[in-house]
């Protein structure tokens, strides 16, 4: 899947900020498109970075600014009185009294990365939904792990310090994690310890032999993480020898600016951004290029498939690209948090889209609909998920597919607790110009200073991505000019905007934003549409296959799910999925318009639940007909695609299609039915 490259940011121009500022022409009041903010400058109200790291286009709000609503709140719901806000119950490696991350000495049971994996999330939910139970649950871990710290610096279990994963020395990949615990509790609370503790232990990392610095697997790997914490200490401390320290983290890190490092799913999915966090310091694009290049080398080659993610049910394998392959829970959660990150770090709204490809066709599938179990790999194609070993069509053995909130899925147990929370904080963005961004849309409010540093509410309503419209309300103390940026999707040819009910006429284009730059006054109102047509993507590499499109919303062949309990207990069970009705159908499609194909049934775009069948706001019905001879292998394994158009001469039937999220037992990509000399007789099995 070939992809737009990164726009290149101008560089950095060696002035004063307010010469900069002031010699950068305003611009002119009113509606227009642009690529995005101006370059060069800061937002004189949110942290973004210092000299001489670039300057950031867009600016992450502080946690707490941002108040989702609609479909977003409930799912953050479902979380917190789910499986990732009861893992104390459940997970081992959650337990207070026996974990090495609460004990000084570090001498508890459990170590390693799963604590401050969840921890990261379960406080960042808290803090969004703004959940004293939560909060004050997640501050007790926090109190915790900040008494680790011993006079070296050094913090977390004593076993990591000399970690035999590591030849002996310190395993620094766990206290990324934990570090992002402790951005997080600052950016909310303004815990003051937490600045001088960091530095204490960054001042710890500058010191350590560099011949023995981020040795082992996968700290080199995921250095990035360390790599987005030294970057976020130095833009709030301004302390020079931390741009020491980030530049000794990226000659010791994995390299990939010479292709991609490493085909681990979650090493890719949090790693390939290494180069580009590197390129805000290092001031050569050759690092934002490889970032871009690495995702296009693995989409290009396993990500031919609906879905926003690439196939590796563990590792990216050579010839394992069918859409029956998975893609791990952590990796969904990571690879959004890059997508996130490089957003504001580029600018360019291409790498918000993909976040939200995976926030709604795959991220939903992978755990149950009341968020109470999760699996550890959701497929495009995925017709059964039993507890059964499925190895070696997918990587791994043992029990993949099935719903467990159990240690059986040991890392994304805990990690994608993440996943919701991060989504969360990221509606709204701060813009160098000292303006609001709608970045990622959903109903919600945001309070921030804009402007002249006046404080406004921007309160949006919306069933997005089950509705095309945006309503938005600006409530201003006084007059501000401040200027309003509205992204528009790479699926949006023709956006429609209003302006206090009047048609403003702008013709935008996709990948761009919509700015209104204006002098605002109380209860303003503008309204956005994002018309969404049907189309089809079609998958040349997977033997022209096709997925349907709405939107951003990729759609999966509706099939009748029972569950069944196989373990566990009544609140937390062990539940297999099993079809009750044909999943082996090919489309029959309009080649000359297939979007005349599927006619959109839509329902009430405001329920609770949106990712279950029963209560899916959108559903397309369509044509199609069956091919007997595609069927499950001896695992029950969906089998691989084989090449369309395909003969079938079996009925045409009326099939409903949903959106991919809701869909836990999936087909979205479809073979395609034709006739005649060039379509293929479908190859039975052994």
């Amino acid at each position: 899947m070939s992809s737009r490259k990164i726009s290149v940011i101008a560089s950095v121009l060696v002035v004063s900020a307010g010469a900069l500022r002031a010699a950068t022409a305003p611009q002119p009041v009113g509606v227009r498109s642009a690529l995005g903010p101006p370059k060069g400058i800061a937002n004189r109200f949110y942290i973004s970075n210092r000299p001489p790291l670039r300057r950031s286009a867009f600016v992450k709000l502080p946690i707490g600014s941002i108040t989702p609503s609609g479909w977003l709140r409930g799912e953050l719901r479902l979380e917190a009185d789910g499986m990732t806000g009861h893992l104390q119950e459940i997970s081992p490696w959650c337990d207070f009294n026996t974990s090495a991350w609460t004990d000084p000495a570090g001498q508890g049971k459990h170590g390693w990365e799963e604590l401050p994996y969840w921890l990261k999330g379960y406080g960042d939910l808290g803090y969004v939904l703004k959940d004293e139970r939560i909060i004050k649950d997640a501050s007790k871990w926090i109190e915790a792990i900040l008494a680790t710290q011993d006079s070296t610096g050094w913090f977390g279990p004593r076993e990591l310090l000399h970690s035999k994963d590591c030849d002996g020395h310190a395993d620094l990949w766990p206290n990324m994690l934990a570090l992002n615990v402790l951005q997080s509790w600052y950016e909310f609370g303004r815990d003051q310890r937490v600045m001088p503790f960091m530095t204490r232990y960054f001042k710890w990392e500058l010191n350590y032999p560099e011949q023995d610095f981020l040795r082992g697997y996968w700290p080199p790997i995921r250095a990035g993480d360390n790599l987005e914490s030294v970057y976020w200490l130095y833009n709030r401390t301004g302390d020079a020898w931390l741009l020491d320290l980030a530049k000794k983290i990226h000659n010791h890190a994995a390299d990939w600016t010479a292709g991609v490092a490493n085909l681990h799913n979650v090493n890719f999915a949090q790693g390939f951004r290494e180069p580009a966090e590197y390129w805000q310091q290092a001031n050569d694009d050759k690092y934002l290029h490889a970032t871009e290049r690495d995702y296009d080398q693995v989409m290009g080659e396993w990500g031919q498939v609906p879905g926003g993610g690439f196939g590796a049910d563990e590792n990216a394998r050579k010839g394992y690209i069918d859409p029956r392959q998975g893609f791990e829970t952590c990796g969904i959660v990571e690879y959004m948090h890059s997508f996130e990150m490089l957003m504001k770090i580029t600018g360019d709204p291409l790498w918000i889209d993909r976040c939200e490809d995976l926030a709604f066709n795959s991220l939903p599938a992978a755990l149950t609909p009341d968020l109470k179990g999760l699996h550890y790999l959701t497929c495009p194609n995925q017709v059964s998920l039993d507890r059964n070993d499925k190895s070696p069509g997918v990587q791994n053995g043992g029990t993949m597919f099935s719903y467990s909130a159990r240690e059986v899925y040991r890392c994304c147990q805990h990690n994608v607790a993440m996943g919701w929370p991060y989504y969360a904080q990221e509606l709204w963005l701060a813009t160098a110009d000292d303006g609001l961004c709608a970045s990622l849309y959903g109903s919600s409010e945001v309070k921030a200073r804009v402007g002249d540093g006046t404080q406004v509410t921007i309160s949006e309503q919306t069933a997005y991505p089950f509705s095309d419209t945006i309503e938005l309300k600006v409530s201003t103390p006084k007059v501000v000019r401040f200027p309003l940026y509205l992204r528009v999707p790479h699926w949006c040819d023709r956006p429609q905007l209003k302006l206090n009910g009047r048609a403003t006429g702008l013709q935008a284009r996709p990948d761009r934003f919509i700015v209104i730059d204006r002098t605002w006054k109380n209860d303003e109102r503008v309204a956005l549409r994002l018309p969404m047509k049907l189309s089809l993507r079609v998958w040349h590499k997977n033997h022209d296959s096709v997925s349907v499109d709405h939107g951003p919303l990729t759609f999966a062949l509706q099939i009748g799910e029972k569950w069944q309990k196989y373990g566990g207990d009544d609140q937390w069970p062990d539940t297999e999925v099993l079809p009750t009705t044909p999943w082996n159908y090919g489309l029959v499609v309009d080649e000359k318009d297939p979007s005349a194909s599927f006619q959109v049934i839509e329902r009430d775009p405001l329920v609770d639940r949106p990712f279950s069948p029963a209560t899916a706001p959108i559903a397309l019905r369509g044509k199609a007909r069956r091919i007997p001879k595609w069927k499950t292998d001896s695992k029950g394994l969906i089998e691989p695609l084989q090449q369309s158009p395909v003969k079938s001469e079996e009925p045409v039937e009326t099939v409903t299609l949903i959106p991919m999220g809701a869909a836990r037992l999936r087909i979205s990509a479809f073979p395609v039915i034709g006739e005649g000399p060039a379509a293929h007789e479908w190859r039975g099995g052994p």
